[in-house]
């Protein structure tokens, strides 16, 4: 383990969200806020402590795969544990524990929160939470390539242990360019967004929270009612990016390529809006009699499915009153997430995909079982190795899941609450049902089940495996 490497990484980490630090500031100096001072405060203890830990690069920065998932998973632990500070020294989250759940959920683009009424809390640290979705979903560390001083080989180490999915594909011969191109589309994605919002009437600070909240797919509001209290164009406005963002960026790759023909077979896409159509359909046709007509229905019913399925975590209405059909099929979505290379989570369409196709080779070689089969995707081979990661993926997330909801039963909670509680930090979604519904918050939880789910938010988001390995002794030899 090459601890110098990991150390300077952390610094620049560091330095990077010192800066993004910068817009709450300026927030609240715009607002005439007595947070601002915390908020200068913070970010100067995060540049600092960032140049202190990098200010010189390690003779020796070698480092591979081990250091590259080492490295994500301790700096996104650092990143939260500074960015938490602004919640806890303003007052406006007193416990550091609550803090600290509050800044992981939003870094991670959960969304799960502690707050009951986010109206109480002022404009810097509302675009503070907003914002961290924004940081979180394309990930830190894919900014940080762009700027730090490192060798393709060894990017590619830190993005591979960073970006959703079952692997990383660079869409540009250099992964530094991939980097910039990823980060390109994010930005432009949202600012059409935040036009968009601001087309229907909706304040600037509010089109900008909802921008950043559905961009990183994240799901911080800044009303209790979500995105209830808003214009049924604001809704569809971010019912389509909901899906936007949640769609594997290369497909807008090989767009602007000009490679249509390719971007419109991906299989994965198609699958992806497969199943929001007929999710959307059934749960229309299911809460038609509940909301009184089809328009509405389809509104609420497309906006649920979207938020859910990219694990957005936006409510339009409270679907823990729908009725269980619909309840249970969004659930089902929870599990199935976004697309690989999105900023969505859960266990991701090509995973879906993927494990469709082999249940369908395995059940063809036990009728002909003489017959080759391969398994293809976009008419490419599936390499074992990538196959082989995507079954420990699945045993591994089936787990964690089992076991941190044991670990959340000792609260003596009820079993849905328990339950959806996991699978929506799990797979970064926000709401659950019963006590954790979108009318419901988080705060109910003991300290002991909160670092849990903390657990959770960070395993999902960084696919389980960077989390697991701190845990393995082997991670930590020279």
């Amino acid at each position: 383990m090459n601890y110098k490497c990991i150390t300077y990484i952390l610094g620049w980490i560091l330095k990077v969200e010192g800066v993004f630090l910068a817009l709450p500031l300026a927030v609240s100096l715009l607002y005439r806020e007595r947070t601002w001072p915390v908020f200068l405060a913070c970010a100067l203890l995060s540049l600092v402590l960032g140049t202190a830990l990098s200010f010189k690069r390690p003779e020796n920065f070698q480092f591979y795969a081990r250091e590259g998932y080492v490295g994500v998973a301790l700096g996104w632990i650092v990143m939260s544990l500074v960015g938490a500070l602004p919640f806890y020294f303003t007052g406006e989250i007193p416990s550091f524990t609550d803090s600290l759940f509050e800044i992981i959920s939003g870094f991670t683009t959960t969304g799960a929160s502690i707050l009951p009424r986010v109206e109480d809390l002022s404009n810097g640290i509302l675009i503070w939470r907003s914002f961290s979705h924004w940081i979180g979903g394309m990930g830190v560390l894919v900014f940080v390539l762009q700027i730090m001083p490192m060798t393709s080989g060894q990017t590619m180490h830190l993005m591979r242990a960073e970006s959703p999915g079952p692997s990383v594909s660079k869409l540009v011969p250099r992964i530094r360019t991939t980097a910039f191109f990823l980060y390109g589309i994010y930005v432009m994605l949202t600012v059409l967004e935040i036009i968009l919002l601001l087309l229907g009437r909706l304040p600037l600070f509010d089109a900008v929270c909802t921008a950043f909240g559905t961009a990183g797919t994240g799901g911080f509001g800044i009303r209790s009612d979500s995105i209830a209290g808003y214009s049924p164009y604001v809704q569809v406005v971010v019912t389509i990016f909901m899906m936007l963002f949640g769609t594997n960026f290369a497909f807008y790759y090989l767009i602007i390529a000009r490679k249509l023909k390719d971007a419109f077979c991906m299989e994965e896409v198609k699958l992806y809006f497969g199943i929001f159509a007929a999710a959307t359909l059934l749960i229309t046709i299911n809460i038609l009699s509940q909301i009184g007509n089809v328009g509405d229905s389809l509104r609420h019913a497309a906006f649920q499915v979207a938020s859910i399925m990219t694990t957005t975590g936006f409510a339009t209405a409270d679907f823990d009153k729908w009725p269980e059909f619909s309840r249970t099929l969004l659930v089902f979505l929870m599990f199935i997430g976004a697309c690989a290379g999105s900023t969505g989570g859960g266990i991701k369409v090509s995973r879906i995909l993927m494990y469709m196709k082999t249940i369908k080779k395995e059940l063809a070689i036990l009728i002909h079982p003489r017959s080759v089969k391969v398994v293809l995707i976009d008419g490419k081979k599936l390499d074992h190795p990538v196959v082989r990661a995507a079954n420990i993926f699945l045993i591994s997330y089936a787990g964690i899941l089992a076991l941190s909801i044991l670990l959340l039963s000792i609260d003596n909670f009820d079993f849905t609450t328990n339950v959806t509680a996991v699978i929506s930090a799990l797979n970064n979604i926000g709401p659950g049902l019963s006590l954790v519904g979108p009318s419901g918050d988080f705060a109910f939880f003991s300290g002991f089940s909160k670092y849990v789910l903390m657990f959770d938010m960070l395993a999902g988001r960084l696919e389980i495996f960077p989390m697991l390995l701190l845990f393995v002794p082997y991670t930590w030899k020279k």
